[in-house]
């Protein structure tokens, strides 16, 4: 056998092995309903700091990250800033959400959100956009893992076949022991998705010639580009080390000059990606933990400072480095789907064995999300749709046997999708983190602000979901005149900014009877006394929101157009300092040490994620 071949079968091997072990070992342990959906909110902290973490970032961290920039360049690396902010949403909600879970004994946030806002309508809605969210962020990994596998094994197996042999092995391990045997295998996979990428950035440097090979390489790129005046922004520098301006005015049909990546189109893009922990996936994850005290870790150390660092660089070196090798002839016909392939495949020759580890690594990135989708949603569905609406007093055996014939269900119809419409599923796909962060006004009114109302926050929320589906690229489905991304605003953007208005105008003009708003008050009194901050905090909440809104909006947002420039001339690479790094690649690293402050001083410092004592819930009132 070919001994490239022999090793990732070798590889894959054992990682399924370990994947089916904790499948039938988490199946052993579910006794009950809870023990199933929530791993019997027993989840300690390391095992949450890296099951979170892999959850987080997904297969498109692993292969679609490094291959945007190196199809767009330095202003598509301001996605890195996901890092950070992904977490920056759990730092808002999930102690808090904890604390709930905790004390009325919530399994799915579709409870949690209809016992406080009352009423099915708010259930629902929760359903449907984890559906939403689930379905087509689940059938992106499955297809992109069948697509890798396609390409590592030199085509001798399809698509197809691989998309359906890899998913059958995480449909069986989670199907068996619920989101206990995810957590447990999302610890191996948070570890191989980071040394994956950081070998891959080493691989990409040592073909370019050492760093010194690099920077050279970068730099004839760069002045190619303005040789030839192509990929230029409107200031005329190259695109792929400049920023190409704070927002344009497209027309539909048209493009953005210098590619899409504006200042506004960056930070309403992380916008949608904090919609991966404002989704009510996420809430079931938080309902899971034994103690409050994983989510600082998890937020500000293994996710902002750890996984920051490894995409402000290891990313960065891949897909920058990829014009590099292709301008080498060490690449050839180099697109953003196929350059990680590409570059496990140099090493077929020298170090096989590295080709298996490699691909293992891409395929626990990708199946790192979709565990957990699977997971979560087959939990909802049994809940707040079989148990609520037809059987109140199903038993847990029952309840187990229905989660898992939902788990089977939503990867079926995930790879359905996938195997039928490769297009749709991909525009579906980069919905879903959109749709996701709809849920935040909920999330807000339920852990925060009790005058939102509920026919405010269920109308708010129908007309984001709807807002995004009209600015997104779906928005070609209807004919609309505005086309995808309007401005360069992401759709994460005008949903929120959409249903935002429409929660505010719905609370004040139908506001919760006396008795409901009581009630909610009530609520609020009580995880104020339990989880809210300090006197002495208190006095610098103002502080902290200054310095949240200078990282948005210098940082990645709109003002980033200052990194351009301020440390060297991106056209001139004999300006280049230090370290031989473009203006731009140096704004976002510093960028990324300040909010990592800011991520510390909110949940450290300001205490927004600091541990609560599960006896001061139970002697608080409720």
């Amino acid at each position: 056998m070919n001994p490239k071949l022999f090793w990732l079968f070798s590889f894959v091997g054992l990682y399924w092995t370990y994947c089916l072990y904790w499948g039938f070992k988490g199946a052993k342990s579910s006794k009950t309903s809870a023990d199933y959906f929530l791993a019997g909110r027993s989840i300690g902290i390391w095992v949450f700091v890296l099951a979170a973490t892999a959850t987080s970032f997904s297969g498109w961290t692993f292969i679609g990250h490094p291959g945007k920039i190196f199809t767009d360049g330095l202003p598509y690396a301001f996605a890195s800033f996901y890092a950070l902010t992904i977490p920056f949403t759990g730092v808002l909600f999930l102690r808090r959400q904890w604390v709930l879970g905790k004390a009325y004994k919530y399994i799915t946030p579709g409870e949690m959100y209809s016992d406080y806002y009352g009423g099915d309508t708010i259930r629902m809605l929760t359903v449907l956009v984890a559906f939403l969210f689930s379905v087509p962020y689940l059938g992106v990994q499955l297809r992109a893992s069948g697509d890798l596998f396609h390409v590592l094994t030199d085509g001798l197996i399809s698509v197809e076949v691989g998309m359906f042999a890899l998913s059958t092995i995480v449909v069986i391990y989670v199907a068996s022991g619920g989101l206990r045997s995810v957590a447990y295998v999302d610890c191996v996979q948070c570890i191989l998705l980071a040394l994956g990428i950081v070998i891959l950035g080493c691989i990409t440097i040592h073909f370019s010639g050492g760093w010194e090979g690099f920077k050279i390489g970068l730099s004839k790129i760069v002045s190619q580009d303005i040789a030839s005046k192509s990929r230029i922004t409107p200031d005329g520098f190259s695109s792929r080390v400049a920023i190409p301006g704070s927002i344009q005015f497209v027309s539909s049909g048209s493009k953005s000059i210098g590619g899409p990546w504006t200042g506004i189109m960056c930070m309403t893009y992380m916008f949608a990606l904090m919609g991966i922990q404002s989704s009510p996936a996420f809430s079931m994850w938080s309902f899971s933990n034994k103690t409050s005290g994983a989510f600082r870790w998890q937020q500000v150390v293994a996710s902002s400072v750890i996984i920051g660092i490894i995409l402000f660089t290891f990313t960065i070196f891949q897909g920058l480095g990829g014009h590099i090798l292709e301008s080498n002839g060490i690449l050839k016909n180099t697109t953003d789907k196929n350059l990680v392939p590409q570059l496990i495949n140099l090493m077929s020759s020298s170090a096989p064995w590295l080709v298996g580890l490699l691909a293992v690594c891409a395929l626990a990135a990708m199946q790192s999300t979709g565990a957990a989708y699977m997971s979560t949603f087959s939990g909802m569905v049994t809940r707040d749709i079989y148990r609520h609406f037809f059987s109140k007093d199903a038993s847990d055996k029952t309840q187990k046997f229905f989660g898992r014939l939902f788990v089977i269900i939503v990867a079926a119809a995930a790879l359905i999708v996938a195997a039928k419409s490769t297009q749709a599923i991909v525009m579906l796909g980069g919905l879903a983190v959109a749709y996701g962060f709809q849920m935040y006004p909920a999330l807000l009114g339920l852990c925060y602000f009790p005058k939102l109302s509920t026919k405010g926050v269920v109308s708010g929320l129908i007309a984001g979901l709807i807002a995004v589906t009209l600015t997104d690229k779906t928005s070609a489905w209807f004919g609309v005149p505005w086309g995808a991304y309007p401005l360069t605003i992401h759709s994460a953007g005008w949903g929120i900014l959409v249903n935002l208005i429409t929660v505010v105008l719905g609370s004040f003009l139908f506001p919760d009877p006396s008795e409901k708003n009581n009630r909610k008050v009530k609520r609020h009194k009580f995880l104020q006394s339990v989880s809210g901050l300090s006197p002495d905090r208190k006095k610098l909440v103002s502080f902290a929101w200054i310095l949240t809104l200078v990282w948005f909006l210098i940082g990645f947002g709109p003002f980033a157009t200052i990194g351009n420039t301020l440390f060297s001339d991106p056209n001139n690479p004999i300006t280049w300092a230090p370290f031989g790094l473009p203006s731009l690649w140096v704004w976002q690293l510093l960028f990324l040490l300040y909010g990592i402050f800011v991520m510390w001083f909110l949940a450290f410092y300001m205490g927004l994620s600091k541990p609560i004592d599960v006896n001061k819930i139970k002697n608080s009132d409720k």
